[in-house]
């Protein structure tokens, strides 16, 4: 596919490590990842079913979570990985189940202190499950410390401060859209990154040109199959549309379901959910760096405002509505191509092939969508923001792209194999 081949030639072209040479994948032993996917699920209630947090917002707080997991559970092998912070004191015997419980809660504890006591019950439930004694105190305290040096690495970055997305007049420039004419998470894109040096090393040279042809190809494309009453749009392609933009994201079950279908054990497993978790969310922060650098109007106010950018081929309709209610900041570039480009990649670099199958429900859609392997799911994505109307295939494509230099620097710089001493 298109837009895979790009995204692809992307990690490869910025990695020493060749696409699909993932050594994180064969012939590791050690104890079940069900701890780290009780862990994640865990995760999920605390950061959307009950905090309701928003994808942008999301992404810190899983990353958060298992990157220290990762830290414990690698430390506790005998840290055959680079550590993401730090790999405390561990002889291999501490127990694993509950370094993860000790990592995640505290963690979770850091970020949502009002729900104290009930991921204090979930930490109770997973340590009784474990037999008492030296092992189990000793993992407990390797996850702590993971915790610890994650907390505080991310005290301070950034989150929630107070930008805001600036409001323009001029054709091209960002307004809040129609219903609720919101703006929102303008501080994302000022975020400190969880890998790569800076949030704005991707930039882009930007939307096309307003009197241009690809902006009118764009514009057009998305003014006929992306109306909440377009006759070109499908029913599949309409419940693809919806399925992507459900906000209880299936990329979490996705993961879950990869770690048991592939049987990871839980070093595998606390290691690839970091990697994708983290480059998830710095792919994120780079795209809102992005939309912050640009702030470009989304495809509702161009198609309503068509008449004033100057280009002879394309008209307005002041009454176009999209069939996904538009989010509330820029059009370019977009946030949901920037995170599953850096998903996707990163899970083909784990697993080093592209065709392992998986599904995801969304109860948005009230379906569940099947893809053959990772490139399907991405080129899916790209063309699902155009279907909803919500977003220009320019800022789909370039979205991919920052998402797959994100990952590219990743692989290049974390989570590499160390030396093995003889």
């Amino acid at each position: 596919m298109v837009v895979w081949a790009a995204v692809a030639g992307v990690i490869a072209a910025g990695s020493p490590i060749a696409l699909g040479s993932s050594s994180a994948y064969a012939g590791e032993s050690g104890s079940s990842a069900d701890a780290v996917i009780v862990w994640d699920r865990n995760a999920q209630t605390a950061i959307w079913d009950v905090a309701g947090q928003q994808p942008q917002v999301q992404a810190r707080s899983f990353a958060m979570v298992h990157g220290a997991v990762y830290d414990a559970v690698n430390a506790i092998a005998g840290a055959p990985y680079q550590p993401y912070l730090v790999a405390p004191a561990a002889d291999g015997t501490e127990s694993t189940d509950a370094a993860v419980a000790a990592a995640s809660y505290q963690v979770l504890r850091a970020l949502f202190p009002d729900q104290q006591a009930r991921l204090k019950a979930q930490y109770d439930e997973s340590l009784g499950a474990i037999p008492d004694g030296t092992a189990k105190q000793r993992g407990t305290t390797v996850g702590a410390k993971a915790a610890d040096a994650m907390i505080a690495a991310r005290r301070d970055d950034g989150a929630f401060g107070d930008q805001t997305w600036p409001v323009g007049t001029r054709p091209g420039q960002w307004r809040p859209a129609p219903p609720a004419y919101a703006s929102d998470g303008a501080w994302v894109g000022h975020l400190k990154p969880f890998l790569i040096p800076s949030a704005s090393m991707f930039r882009t040279s930007g939307p096309p040109a307003l009197t241009g042809r690809r902006y009118a190809r764009d514009l057009n494309e998305v003014k006929t199959i992306g109306s909440a009453t377009s006759t070109v749009r499908t029913a599949d392609q309409t419940q693809a549309a919806i399925w992507w933009h459900d906000r209880h994201l299936a990329e979490w079950e996705i993961k879950r379901q990869l770690a048991t279908r592939q049987r990871l054990n839980a070093l595998q497993a606390a290691r690839m959910f970091a990697m994708v978790d983290l480059a998830e969310t710095d792919a994120t922060i780079a795209c809102y760096n992005e939309k912050a650098a640009w702030n470009f109007w989304r495809p509702v106010t161009a198609i309503r405002l068509a008449d004033t950018d100057g280009n002879p081929e394309t008209a307005a309709d002041p009454a176009w509505t999209p069939l996904l209610v538009t989010p509330p900041h820029p059009d370019y570039t977009s946030g949901h191509t920037c995170f599953t480009a850096a998903s996707m990649s990163a899970l083909r670099h784990f697993f080093g092939r592209d065709d392992i199958p998986f599904s995801g429900y969304s109860a948005d859609s009230g379906t569940t969508r099947y893809f053959r392997g990772f490139s399907h799911a991405l080129a899916e994505v790209v063309e699902a923001r155009v279907w909803g109307g919500i977003h220009t295939r320019t800022a789909d494509v370039q979205g991919a792209k920052i998402g797959a230099r994100v990952t590219a620097y990743m692989v290049a710089h974390y989570f590499t194999p160390r030396p093995r001493s003889r």
